[in-house]
């Protein structure tokens, strides 16, 4: 009997270190926490001193940020489902487009993010800006609050396009008298009828709580579930803040005056090639504030924008201090980002619809047991890396369809360099570019415009040097692998013919 039950602890021993590491009870508990709209520079600790933001400071204090995280683009002007997509399908944009069609049929679901997760022994839960085309109860056990693409507000997009499109035919310029209310606004220093502390409106007060306040309230709800279970856990906590209608607590506002806030390096009254690139005055985006920009209408954008950040970021120290007094805290990462930036009135563009470095870049900051505190690397990532690194801290072995790479090895120093050669950016049939060695190339094939940003002089990239002969090879260097990326991809758009015309 003895001789039986040593075999009997040998065994339990030997099999028990060959688990799947997710399904150990010290497996790590995993939050990741997405906010929507907000660019790489809206945190104070990341180089804006004119934003209040104490907790993401914090959370930058505690962990590691990836100060070069890019979202790949968009087949629509809906920039955040198309990012949503590529998250929780681990695919790359085009193959992301097409996988969804499963989603919409009922299939693949077993490829969602989510359900590996759950496939691996942990508990899942979501809340908040969902926007996928696979059903949010289908691809998470724990689902609460599923929120649409953004508040309601008055805007009747199919509508709006009609009206716009029917003026545009009768040779009219003018569009303010189908704007709905909060759009093309403000108009002047005396445009005050919208206001963004106005609970009237609806919007983020819809059904009596700020959607903000009310996620914080759910994910400490799934914290308080998950203590009671042995299992780990991934939680997905999806803002849908600071998107628009930007509204805040007066008490927020109250943080930021106009005449503390400075316009963007990059200000212009106008993009020339806004509407080459699909940046007319009927993508919805571009509609909020009037054309041509005015340093007031982009100052009172940019005021309720940090304010619904800093209301957001009250949101995020709650659910810091429930993370820090869980009982799973100590085993527990976090990782925070956003579906896209958004551009604020740099380059004249208030939207996300376009390729330049606002627009696409977010940041990306992850924390846990053994990541390094207030470290900033500067390894170019794409913000979908997040679900392959949530494998990677699982111990779960990544799926040959999951394109996107962990990050985690290059958070703990056992990675110098980045998984990708060059970053990849797409938007309709009318941008493309291609970022690499600290230059950028925009293409815009629709009016032959190429254009070269050299992003260690000009960071805001304001200066288009592709006319200079001297960087003639570079352009071909960045096209070649622009046209190899697309192939990978499986890009739609030829650019061949473009591409044939530089030389």
């Amino acid at each position: 009997m003895k001789y039986y039950y040593l075999i009997i602890s040998i065994t339990i021993l030997f099999f028990g270190c060959n688990f799947p590491h997710s399904n150990s009870s010290a497996a790590p508990n995993i939050v990741f926490v997405f906010t929507d709209d907000q660019t790489f520079s809206a945190v104070n600790a990341l180089g804006n001193s004119e934003i209040h933001t104490p907790n993401l400071d914090r959370l930058v204090a505690q962990g590691t940020t990836f100060t070069h995280a890019y979202n790949m683009g968009s087949w629509s002007g809906a920039v955040c489902a198309a990012s949503r997509a590529m998250l929780i399908s681990g695919r790359p944009l085009w193959k992301a487009n097409k996988f969804r069609t499963n989603w919409i049929n009922n299939d693949s679901l077993s490829q969602t993010w989510g359900r590996i997760m759950s496939a691996h022994g942990y508990d899942t839960y979501m809340t908040g800006k969902w926007h996928v085309d696979a059903k949010a109860d289908q691809v998470f056990d724990n689902v609460k609050n599923i929120r649409p693409g953004m508040p309601s507000d008055a805007w009747d997009h199919h509508s709006m396009v009609t009206k716009f499109d029917s003026l545009k035919k009768a040779g009219s310029k003018s569009y303010t008298s189908i704007m709905p209310f909060g759009y093309n606004r403000p108009s002047s220093i005396h445009d005050t009828l919208w206001q963004s502390d106005d609970s009237s409106l609806g919007g983020f007060w819809e059904g009596g709580k700020h959607w903000s306040e009310v996620l914080t309230k759910d994910a400490i709800g799934f914290l308080n579930k998950a203590n009671e279970s042995s299992n780990p856990f991934f939680m997905y906590l999806a803002f849908n803040a600071p998107h628009d209608p930007r509204q805040a607590p007066k008490e927020f506002l109250d943080i930021y005056t106009i005449d503390n806030i400075s316009l963007p390096k990059s200000f212009l009254p106008e993009y020339p090639y806004r509407n080459d690139i699909k940046n007319g005055n009927n993508l919805r985006d571009e509609a909020l504030a009037p054309f041509p920009r005015t340093p007031y209408a982009i100052k009172t954008h940019l005021k309720e924008y940090y304010a619904i950040i800093s209301h957001l970021d009250r949101q995020i120290g709650i659910l810091l201090d429930a993370i820090a007094s869980s009982e799973k805290a100590d085993n527990t990462y976090i990782i925070f980002t956003s579906d896209h930036g958004l551009a604020m009135g740099k380059h004249g563009l208030l939207g996300k619809q376009n390729l330049f470095d606002h627009s696409i870049r977010v940041p990306m900051i992850i924390t846990g047991p053994d990541v390094p505190k207030n470290q900033q690397l500067h390894h170019e990532v794409y913000l979908q890396d997040a679900m392959a690194t949530t494998l990677d801290i699982a111990g779960i072995d990544k799926p040959n369809y999951v394109w996107f790479n962990s990050f985690l090895d290059a958070a703990k120093g056992k990675k110098t360099t980045s998984s990708y050669d060059a970053i990849y950016g797409a938007y309709l049939d009318v941008q493309r570019m291609v970022r690499k060695d600290n230059f950028k190339l925009l293409v815009y094939p629709k009016i032959n415009k190429v254009l070269l940003f050299d992003l260690s002089k000009d960071p805001d990239e304001t200066k288009n040097i592709a006319h200079d002969s001297k960087y003639k090879n570079r352009i071909k260097d960045l096209f070649d692998t622009l046209l190899a990326l697309q192939k990978e991809m499986e890009d739609p758009l030829d650019l061949r013919h473009l591409y044939h015309n530089l030389n």
